[in-house]
């Protein structure tokens, strides 16, 4: 896929701030302490709506937010239809969301993980955790894709690719929006945004090459979440007889099995994402001993229980069974589920791995998962290990939502 360059624009201006001051968003009176204490989401229940004429606003407006007595706690989008109506990108009054700002925001991401990875595969930017709401970008080396899931920077979007070229100077940047959001008023859209993009890159983690799939794989293409925890899981591996389930590219198998595993096999239910995960094996010179099957995972589970088979290490990485607070039943139903039918194939004082990506199941609701599991097959759980998001995704200690990953590491006796 190819877009012709589109070379970055000069601006001179340091500071960008505007001329003029932006629209004030107010908050009730006493409903100021979250975003005082660091907090950069603001409620629709927090706002004086009439006194700011904040029903008159388009959605994506950039505003300074004031409390009640006129303090300024930043400047922000907002979109008066929704429920999260604000996110602050900025600490300062009219602060304008341009080019750049971006730059400078940009360039202390970029600064960060380079001070963090010895090679260009990471997540380049994290939403709030570098000051650029609803903006999420991974690096594949000289490939850039890029996630945007608010109206405010989707009004940026000319600013943000030409400041990505001229902060990371990428090959190409590929803009991939899966899902329409209709509170932001934002359309599934796939678009090549500058240079050339390749259908799949080749990166490198904790030392072992994948393959991944670029404008056609889940989400970004890849998941660098689990990195630190996926590193871990070398120490547990060698001579182990191990089972990656939800497999999707083989990140968690392919390493397991370069670490000394003496067999690994990979579930997934995509037959594409598997051949890369094969195709991986083999560049690494290790697919002899690898399987990989495509099926449901419950399928694949239940059938290798009633067959009697049996692992040293299991990995459970599934999808998130929870993506909105009306789905918990269910969704806590189907992640004991999983743990329990894992739990019956493990051998004597074998290792669980169970990870959750679903915001809203609490770490500890994950371990007491695990524990039911366990307690169950008539055996006990002890941790050793709890895992989450590496330094390629920075969570503002005032925003707990922003931690949603989870990884919980149990020996099972």
């Amino acid at each position: 896929m190819t877009s012709e360059p589109k070379p970055p624009e000069s601006n001179s201006d340091a500071n960008s701030h505007s001329s003029a001051a932006l629209p004030v968003v107010s908050l009730k009176a006493k409903s100021d302490r979250r975003v005082k204490q660091g907090h950069c989401w603001v409620y629709s229940n927090e706002v004086d709506i009439e006194s700011s004429g904040f029903r008159t606003m388009t959605v994506g407006q950039q505003a300074t937010l004031h409390t009640a007595h006129g303090q300024v706690l930043g400047s922000g989008f907002f979109n008066p239809h929704a429920l999260q109506c604000g996110r602050l990108y900025s600490r300062q009054a009219n602060q304008l969301f341009d080019k750049d700002f971006i730059v400078r925001q940009l360039s202390k991401a970029l600064a960060w993980r380079e001070s963090c990875y010895e090679q260009p595969y990471y997540r380049l930017v994290y939403g709030d955790g570098d000051h650029l709401p609803g903006l999420v970008v991974d690096r594949y080396g000289d490939t850039l894709v890029m996630q945007l899931n608010a109206a405010g920077t989707m009004a940026a979007l000319d600013d943000i690719v030409q400041a990505l070229i001229e902060v990371v100077k990428p090959k190409g940047i590929l803009l991939r929006n899966e899902k329409a959001n209709d509170i932001e008023q934002l359309q599934s859209h796939t678009e090549v945004m500058f240079g050339e993009v390749p259908d799949t890159a080749n990166i490198i983690e904790n030392g072992v090459e994948f393959i991944v799939p670029i404008a056609s794989g889940q989400k970004t293409g890849w998941f660098y979440d689990h990195r630190d925890s996926r590193a871990l899981l070398a120490n547990y591996v060698r001579g182990k007889r191990v089972l990656d389930v939800y497999s999707y590219l083989g990140g968690w198998g392919l390493q397991a099995m370069s670490q000394g595993a003496a067999s690994v096999s990979c579930i997934d239910s995509s037959g594409a994402a598997l051949e890369l995960a094969e195709a991986a094996a083999k560049l690494a010179g290790v697919g002899g001993n690898m399987q990989f099957i495509k099926a449901s995972a419950i399928d694949a589970l239940k059938a290798m229980v009633k067959e009697g088979q049996c692992f040293d290490v299991i990995v459970l990485d599934p999808p998130a069974f929870i993506k909105r607070r009306k789905d918990q039943r269910s969704g806590e139903k189907a992640y004991h589920h999983i743990n329990q039918l894992a739990v019956k194939l493990l051998a004597p004082s074998g290792l669980l791995v169970s990870a959750s990506c679903s915001l809203h199941l609490p770490r500890q609701e994950l371990t007491k998962i695990v524990q039911v599991a366990a307690a169950r097959a008539e055996k006990q759980a002890f941790i050793i290990h709890q895992g989450g998001l590496g330094a390629d995704h920075p969570v503002n200690v005032a925003m707990p939502e922003m931690d949603y990953l989870k990884a919980v590491f149990a020996r099972i006796d």
